[in-house]
This record gives C-alpha cells, sequence and structure tokens, in this order.
C-alpha cells in the first residue's frame, strides 16, 4: 500500500521525506512526481513503508500537521483511475470543450 502526502512545499525532497516518515517505521519508496514541462514538482507526493501498521501511524501522526511551513494532507493512496486513450476520461461519450 502507499501513502498520498498533499500540500507538500516545493522544496521538499525525497530525503526530507523519508526522514519525516522514519520516524514511524522503515520507508521503502518515496516518489515524488514532477511537471513534465518545467520538472517542478507537483506539490504531491507517494511514500512507501514496510508494513500497514507502521503507515497508519505515520498517517495518524502526520495528517494535518505543519511541516515545512504547509499543512499536510496524508491519507492511503488510491488507485489511479482509468482514462480512455483521449485523456478525457469519459468512457465512449462525447468530450466537449467549453
Amino acid at each position: 500500500m502507499s501513502i498520498y502526502v498533499g500540500n507538500l512545499s516545493y522544496k521538499a525532497t525525497e530525503a526530507d521525506l523519508t526522514q519525516a516518515f522514519t520516524e514511524y517505521g522503515t520507508v521503502t519508496r518515496v516518489q515524488l512526481p514532477t511537471e513534465r514541462e518545467t520538472g517542478r514538482m507537483r506539490g504531491f507526493a507517494f511514500v512507501e513503508m514496510e508494513n500497514e501498521a507502521e503507515e497508519t501511524a505515520a498517517i495518524a501522526a502526520l495528517d494535518g500537521s505543519v511541516w515545512m511551513g504547509r499543512d499536510l494532507k496524508v491519507n492511503k493512496a488510491r488507485p489511479r483511475a482509468e482514462r480512455d486513450s483521449s485523456g478525457w476520461g469519459n468512457k465512449g461519450g462525447v468530450a466537449r470543450r467549453y
């Protein structure tokens, strides 16, 4: 399972997140998505920990806490929603732009 960490400072690094989450258990992976065009961090991350008990402890402790000047949103990551090949996400409907 993975943890979603939102409202991150754009200055946060993988090392920063690893250090913050290590207090609650073993961090196995940190992902910091970036924008394709600019390479700038998108303001959220995914953290994977060794087991669910550690993830639960980290979520309970860090959700709503202030870290690097920002109020964190920390919860279990949801599976990514499927999108059709057009990228619009509608299943066979007509895509309209307004």
